[in-house]
């Protein structure tokens, strides 16, 4: 029995699961569904990999070790981090028309542009 859940366990990340997955298009895609699926974990739902309308290549915990890499390595800082997690939670994308969202919106963009990267060489992001 162990062995056969062993084995379902290599098959499920085996690499053609992942050739079947649907990368994201941007960071600022791959961060909204992350926070969607950190808050909806957060209120107790179930998450389960490969079951919504899309299979996508990671998990949100993917991405999130992602931004923390950039966060030891300096690269972004707190304040960026709070303002990803402000606006994820909410499912929006700061609005520079607005005086009162202009400074979170370039902090996004700054975090977001950082987080390319990183997502991109991991596959999460086409």
């Amino acid at each position: 029995m162990a062995a056969v859940a062993r084995q379902t366990r290599t098959t499920a990340s085996s690499p053609t699961s992942k050739l079947r997955s649907e990368p994201f298009r941007s960071a600022e895609e791959a961060w909204l569904w992350t926070m969607g699926a950190l808050v909806a974990r957060r209120e107790g739902q179930r998450y389960t990999p490969g079951r919504g309308t899309l299979p996508r290549p990671c998990e949100p915990d993917d991405v999130v070790r992602c931004l923390d890499m950039l966060y030891r390595r300096r690269r972004i800082d707190l304040v960026h981090a709070r303002i990803l997690r402000i606006w994820g939670e909410r499912q929006a994308v700061p609005n520079p028309a607005h005086a009162s969202e202009r400074c979170d919106w370039r902090l996004w963009q700054e975090a977001l542009e950082r987080l390319e990267w990183p997502l991109r060489v991991k596959g999460i992001v086409a």
